[in-house]
């Protein structure tokens, strides 16, 4: 069953995103602005690709990648399942407290206001924490070298992206943001 949820999981966190993104659309409000300042961002979509097709593959049968399990734990696959929910939870408050605010990228020319209420009151990144979570969350499910290895390189590819933002953050909300970055911690 975990191993279900697990692939559950990658659906409906991209079906969020995607789901996200075509209702702004529809108001007239882009919403993917990824590549648009650095072109390596273009190396994430085939890594997210790989593991989304990895832990589909896994739950289904699919031919995919040996990889044998580091370990088998009935109780650590049922704790994944957990992390996972509790991700896709935090990225649904996360979408939801974003409002008309969320982007897939850096807008520069229409950035919108501060969003420093609902998930973003308990961390400045909670869409990232979420992923994070997910990403641990399907390690446990799937406890092989593959899952383990994409555990520090995701953890490495949001912080990245977050350094990146709170450089455009700073020069654009100036005091209220450094305000905000007093009052609420990055992570959690």
């Amino acid at each position: 069953m975990p191993k279900y949820f697990a692939a559950l999981t990658i659906m409906l966190w991209l079906g969020m995103v995607l789901a996200r993104a075509w209702l702004m659309n529809r108001r007239g409000i882009k919403t993917m602005y990824f590549g648009d300042r650095d072109k390596k961002d273009y190396f994430i979509p085939p890594f997210a690709l790989f593991l989304f097709y990895l832990v589909v593959a896994r739950a289904f049968h699919f031919p995919t990648v040996s990889a044998p399990e580091l370990f088998y734990s009935k109780e650590a696959a049922w704790a994944g399942v957990l992390l996972c929910a509790a991700g896709l939870s935090l990225f649904l408050w996360s979408l939801i407290s974003f409002g008309r605010s969320f982007r897939v990228g850096i807008d520069v020319n229409h950035p919108g206001s501060l969003v420093t209420g609902g998930a973003f009151a308990l961390s400045r990144n909670p869409i990232y924490v979420a992923l994070v979570l997910i990403l641990t969350g399907q390690f446990l499910i799937f406890p092989n070298w593959i899952t383990l290895a994409y555990l520090p390189a995701g953890a490495w590819l949001v912080h990245r992206q977050i350094l990146r933002e709170e450089v455009f953050l700073k020069k654009n909300y100036g005091q209220e943001y450094a305000d905000y970055c007093r009052r609420v911690r990055r992570y959690l």
